[in-house]
Order: structure tokens, then C-alpha cells, then sequence
């Protein structure tokens, strides 16, 4: 087993940010290999999505061609049909006839609340495609991690800012698990090798405050459906539709053994899952590779909270345990 850093360490996998650092948002498009097979499993309560139902196991569609991250809530939506048309442009998608439609699900963060009120739009997803490549991906507070922060259990004061992350595995047999998160969570950041609290609500010593005393207290903030963390697990593995779903499934352990409180009311979570059918997989091969998408999708996590950036007058982990801000 081989720890990397990156989903284009897949096989034609490219990844596109627009970011814009004034309003504080972004989208990411991450483009699919031709055969790619979609697959997702929504967990949070207050999702925000495009295109999800058609990656049902039981629903007709295989093959998908992007997957668009996005800030801005669900304005940010939009910049999925500047990312179709881009693709289209570019004759990437499904051929009916005349037409090539692109295969484009796509989901949001609610950002509103750090930067200026704005949003990702139709330009801001053709960008996104037209700056797409397969290598020097940057993370942390770019793309659709831009206005992404954390640890809002005890009000928007005392949040973190975070972004976004990736981690691979490359198993002995070549087969390859990638993740890819934005971190926009309600609850906070624990390492999952350890235990310990990498991004936690903010107190005035410099410290993080004891998560469970602030679930435990009366404290209303409960900054209702302005948070949402989500992934995307991609594998060169051939699996079936059903075994994508699973595995998008599977993957939320990741987020579950990360994040705490996870799922809660106020976040939207959503985990894409991707297939590239590129290597033969084994039943063992299977398992390892549910088993291996948890993992990258902890240290796809601790990545975000590792490169983000203060933003908006809300810090950084690393800056606000340094007490450098």
C-alpha cells in the first residue's frame, strides 16, 4: 500500500477550480474519464443537489462525466449548466442524435455567511471546466472549499476556517481509492488516527472548547442549514452501479470517525462515489477498497484542515493554535 495525495492519481481524472477570493466562493469540477460510473449516497438533512436521482442503482443511467462541488448554496447550482455546456462544447458527453449531453450531478455548501453574498454561476462553471488539469491540483481555500468553515456548534464566532482535501491509496494489486472533500461542517475536526481535536470551536484562550459541553448546554446557534461537508471516493477498480452506491456509502464512516457531531440537521452531507473501470477487482479486492475509501476519505479531511487558509476574519486551525491571529 502506497499513501498519495491526489484524485488525478487516477487515470484521466482532471480537476477545475474557479475561485474568487474577494466574495469568499467557488465551485470544483472534477471530469471522468470516458465509462465512468456514478454512484451517492446523501446522509445530511438539508442537502442541497442536482442530478442525484439518476445515480440510483435501479434508474438507467451508467455513466457520468463530471461532478460539480460548489459554494454559494443553492445559487451555486447554477454553475452546473455552465460546466454542461462547457463539456458539451468540448463534445464531452452522452451522443443522442445530434446532441451530446453531458452527465453532470452536482452538489453544494452554504458559504453565504463569510464573504460577500455571492455565488458560482453559469461563467463560473465553464471556468471551472476550461481550467480543469491532471496534475498540481491546489487545496485548502480554493474552489468550492473557498468559504467552507468548521466547528459552528457553538455559533458562526467561533468557527474555523477549513476548504478542501484529497488523499489516495494504491493498493499492491495497482488499484487505486481517492478521495476528495469540502469541509463545511457544523461540527468539529478530529483526527481519526488519534482521536484528537485538529479544528474545534474557538475559546478566548486560544484553545478549542469541549464539543460535548457545548452540545450538552442550551446553546440555540445551531446555524440552521448553513454547513454541509462533501465527497467525492474514486476508484480505477471495474465495479457495477450497485457497488458504486455502496461504496459512496461505505465512505460516510469517513466522515462519521472525522467529524462530530456529523449529519446533523444543519449540514446537507453528500458523498459522490466514481468508478473509472480501468482494473479487474476481486471480491477481497472489493472489500479492501470500501475498506480503504474511509480511509482516504479521513485523510482527504485532515488535508482540508491542514492547507485552508484565514479568510474572512475567521482563522485557520494552524493560526488560531498558534495564536497568530
Amino acid at each position: 500500500m502506497i499513501l498519495g495525495n491526489s484524485i488525478t492519481d487516477i487515470n484521466g481524472i482532471k480537476v477545475g477550480h474557479w475561485t474568487d477570493k474577494l466574495t469568499l466562493t467557488g465551485c470544483t469540477v472534477v471530469i471522468c474519464p470516458d465509462g465512468t460510473i456514478g454512484g451517492v449516497d446523501v446522509r445530511g438533512a438539508a442537502p442541497g443537489t442536482r442530478e442525484t436521482d439518476l445515480l440510483k442503482p435501479e434508474n438507467s443511467v451508467q455513466e457520468v462525466n463530471a461532478i460539480l462541488l460548489s459554494g454559494g448554496s443553492a445559487f451555486g447550482l447554477a454553475a452546473a449548466s455552465g460546466v454542461m455546456d462547457q463539456l458539451a462544447e468540448d463534445g464531452i458527453g452522452f451522443k443522442v442524435g445530434e446532441h451530446t449531453i453531458p452527465i453532470v450531478p452536482a452538489s453544494i455548501i452554504f458559504d453565504l455567511n463569510i464573504g460577500t453574498a455571492s455565488f458560482p454561476d453559469y461563467e463560473s462553471g465553464k471556468e471551472a471546466v476550461k481550467s480543469a488539469q491532471s496534475n498540481n491540483i491546489a487545496v485548502g481555500s480554493v474552489g468550492a472549499g473557498t468559504g467552507a468553515t468548521v466547528a459552528k456548534i457553538a455559533g458562526r464566532e467561533h468557527a474555523i476556517k477549513c476548504g478542501i482535501g484529497m488523499s489516495s491509496v494504491v493498493l499492491d494489486s495497482g488499484i487505486i481509492v481517492s478521495a476528495m472533500v469540502v469541509v463545511n461542517a457544523f461540527g468539529c475536526i478530529r483526527d481519526a488516527n488519534t482521536g484528537k481535536t485538529v479544528a474545534g470551536a474557538r475559546s478566548e484562550s486560544g484553545l478549542f472548547l469541549d464539543e460535548k459541553i457545548i452540545v450538552n448546554s442550551k446553546n440555540e446557534n445551531n446555524d440552521s442549514g448553513s454547513n454541509t461537508t462533501l465527497g467525492i471516493v474514486i476508484t480505477n477498480a471495474k465495479l457495477d452501479k450497485t457497488r458504486v452506491n455502496r461504496l459512496a456509502a461505505v465512505a460516510h464512516d469517513g466522515f462519521a470517525s472525522s467529524i462530530w457531531p456529523v449529519h446533523t440537521r444543519s449540514d446537507g452531507d453528500v458523498i459522490f462515489g466514481l468508478a473509472t473501470q480501468e482494473i479487474d477487482a476481486s471480491s477481497s479486492e472489493i472489500f479492501k477498497i470500501e475498506a480503504f475509501a474511509v480511509k482516504a476519505i479521513e485523510s482527504a479531511i485532515l488535508n482540508a484542515v491542514d492547507s485552508s487558509e484565514s479568510m474572512g476574519g475567521t482563522p485557520s486551525a494552524w493560526e488560531w493554535t498558534q495564536n497568530k491571529i
